[in-house]
């Protein structure tokens, strides 16, 4: 499955590639990173699943954003990416929702 992710990836040239349901467990042989690709993973505390990551293409220059958000039931991960000067930052992010959730109002502020 990781050698078809880089292949997709570098074949279609993606900046940003979000994944949820990671399950980094080790169950899977993964390396983990790709090449031309930073990692950033946040990993779901005590409860299994819901794992997220998001790859940025080593080009862009990029930090993860610290939002306050860890003790809410959802995960989530953001970066800011630097843009060129006078064009603005972006905002990126990868979110994952359990199933049994039903009140995502947060999610939208």
């Amino acid at each position: 499955m990781q050698e078809e992710l880089e292949t997709c990836a570098h074949l279609q040239g993606y900046d940003l590639i979000g994944i949820t349901e990671m399950w980094w467990d080790g169950s899977y042989d993964w390396s983990v990173g790709m090449e031309r690709y930073r990692l950033f993973r946040k990993d779901k505390q005590g409860r299994r699943g819901g794992d997220v990551t998001l790859y940025v293409k080593d080009q862009l220059e990029c930090m993860e954003l610290c939002l306050g958000m860890d003790e809410e039931p959802t995960e989530s991960l953001w970066v800011k990416i630097k843009q060129r000067a006078g064009t603005g930052d972006v905002t990126a992010g990868v979110c994952y929702r359990p199933p049994d959730l039903e009140d995502c109002g947060r999610l939208a502020s």
